[in-house]
């Protein structure tokens, strides 16, 4: 399954060799096969934000396997406790996040750790929102660029919050070093193994995502949960924070 999309958009792929997603491999009969819904974010606001290019690059191919994409700004995102969570760009987040089936997070290693941008973008999506959790069950796939060497700080911190996000975070992830010198003057990745792993993270994160439709439910049943109902789950979840 592709949508209808010009490989003059990615020209640094052979798309000869880009294999659609076999989707009757993934998904049991009957499970809807509207498109995988995908958010993504990245962590900087800077003009020339290589971060935002990898962003965009991903976007370009979780289209091209079929997916319905939307990338989230974060600029005029507060910080975290400084606004209330009724602030329309925390609404516009948290209604992106609760709208997705799976996540890509795109952090900058800065002082070797994500960028503070990218942490408050997490921390405004709550593990619970009237009892309902927007991310619970949820793929994501996890990348970052840095301006030295290749490291995989980001990544990992990234890998903690998604599991502290009940989220389905999948086996392979990108860490792109130099990215200054892995991008074009027009903020397109050049051809390289580096972009060919983006390619192979993506195209995973499509697969996942197909295979978790439909059985997110189940898998994420809880033992523990089940001794609560929603209003005690919310109530406990959502406690005043001291």
């Amino acid at each position: 399954m592709t949508h209808d999309i010009d490989s003059q958009e990615l020209p640094n792929i052979n798309t000869d060799l880009l294999q659609p997603i076999d989707i009757d491999a993934l998904i049991g009969p009957g499970v809807s096969r509207q498109a995988p819904r995908i958010l993504i974010l990245y962590g900087s606001l800077r003009t020339r934000s290589y971060s935002r290019f990898l962003a965009e690059e991903a976007a370009r191919l979780l289209r091209w396997f079929g997916c319905e994409v939307r990338l989230f700004d974060p600029a005029g995102l507060p910080l975290p406790d400084d606004a209330e969570s009724d602030h329309p760009r925390v609404q516009a987040l948290r209604e992106l996040a609760t709208w997705a089936e799976g996540m890509v997070w795109v952090s900058p290693e800065r002082h070797g750790a994500m960028t503070g941008v990218m942490k408050s973008q997490i921390d405004w999506i709550p593990l619970s929102l009237g009892g309902v959790r927007p991310t619970q069950g949820k793929t994501l796939a996890i990348m970052e660029v840095s301006g030295g060497s290749q490291s995989f700080n980001a990544v990992n911190q990234l890998r903690i919050l998604g599991r502290w996000m009940r989220m389905v975070t999948i086996p392979n992830q990108s860490s792109v070093p130099k990215a200054f010198a892995e991008f074009d003057d027009n903020g397109r990745m050049k051809n390289s193994p580096l972009y060919r792993r983006v390619v192979d993270v993506c195209e995973e994160l499509v697969k996942f995502t197909w295979l978790m439709r439909g059985r997110s439910d189940y898998l994420t049943n809880r033992y523990s949960e089940r001794f609560e109902s929603a209003e005690e789950a919310s109530r406990r979840v959502n406690q005043t924070a001291h």
